[in-house]
């Protein structure tokens, strides 16, 4: 259900059944679609993060319309298309395939040894495929409509479609990756699509010119090393980035050297664990450090105004919580980004 854009009054509460943030706008008239994907089939610690579009929405109708860099900027226009139940089926029935694979791997058991262990992998790895497939064919047809298109997680496997529909329909461009851990492994616990291969996987896409990654600091040997090997990756330690503070370098000065990395056209991918574990407590898999939600912003609000475009961007590992905390930190940051993604087309 939409409202009447032009007797939408932003200072009022949200109206039960409306679209996000309770915004007046349909997937015709907004400029910017949300995809949320409900997938968390290769999570590796704590799960939940499926449930995170419909609980964003929820916390959503509790956030103040006003943004201190953008005026009006509940007119930039903003939708969150219909949450996809078939595919929240779908991961609930695989992720019960992939818990007990992953115990058989924890219990020492291999697929060259386990027959059915080798049927779960494979069976899983393929209706990932058929995800990020759907995913970038969605995505597509919404990218010819001139639609900027952003997605909602779901774990952090889920925007490989979005960035190679970007990919066919932009042309080169770099990613801004915001995240704890790096997520440059090759096929982790034997899933090739797994959340902690996002980034391995993006880079196979050849007209992903640029990795700019920031607030990493839980990563193995082998991701260190093709971190230096790889030249199209430029990483930012939050051990670095800490001592650089630590020293007397402001955060302004550390985002140039960051947007210096960057090309002109930028996606960005979000991992909600690269922020201060404080603001998403429940994610699923929470790592020390981090950085702020208003650095995030001031960060993000830079990139707009240096000329860059935001091409899209996604959020990822969002896990509600009985309390409902990090959903409401969620939906405060997807507003924020979207409202700067939108402004820097413009």
């Amino acid at each position: 259900m939409t409202q009447d854009y032009n007797n939408f009054d932003p200072n009022s509460p949200a109206t039960s059944g409306s679209n996000i943030f309770g915004l007046p706008f349909n997937e015709n008239n907004a400029k910017l679609i949300i995809m949320p994907i409900p997938w968390e089939v290769t999570v590796s610690y704590r799960k939940g993060t499926a449930k995170a579009p419909l609980a964003v929405l929820e916390a959503s109708y509790q956030v103040d319309l006003y943004d201190p860099a953008i005026k009006d900027a509940w007119k930039l226009g903003i939708f969150l298309q219909e949450f996809p139940a078939d595919i929240y089926i779908s991961n609930k029935k695989l992720r019960k395939k992939a818990e007990k694979y992953i115990q058989w791997l924890i219990n020492g058991q291999t697929p060259d040894f386990q027959e059915k262990m080798e049927y779960y992998r494979n069976s899983i790895n393929e209706a990932c495929r058929e995800l990020h497939s759907y995913v970038k064919t969605s995505a597509l047809d919404l990218l010819k409509k001139n639609k900027i298109v952003a997605m909602l997680g779901g774990d952090h496997s889920t925007p490989l479609g979005l960035i190679q529909a970007l990919a066919e329909h932009h042309g080169k461009f770099g990613i801004l990756q915001i995240d704890a851990h790096a997520d440059l492994r090759i096929a982790y616990e034997g899933f090739e699509f797994s959340h902690a291969s996002i980034m391995h996987n993006a880079l196979k896409i050849e007209n992903v010119t640029h990795l700019v990654q920031v607030g990493i600091r839980d990563y193995c040997e082998q991701e260190n090393d093709y971190i230096i090997s790889e030249k199209r990756i430029h990483t930012f330690f939050d051990r670095d980035i800490k001592h650089q503070k630590f020293s007397g370098t402001t955060w302004h000065h550390i985002c140039q050297q960051i947007i210096n990395q960057l090309p002109d056209s930028v996606y960005i991918s979000l991992d909600v664990d690269g922020l201060d574990p404080k603001l998403f407590p429940n994610t699923g898999t929470p790592v020390p450090g981090g950085m702020e939600f208003e650095e995030i912003i001031y960060l993000i609000e830079l990139i707009a105004n240096q000329n860059k475009k935001i091409i899209g961007f996604d959020i990822n590992e969002i896990v509600a919580g009985k309390d409902e905390w990090d959903a409401n930190v969620g939906a405060r940051l997807l507003y924020r980004i979207a409202n700067l993604c939108i402004m820097s087309n413009q």
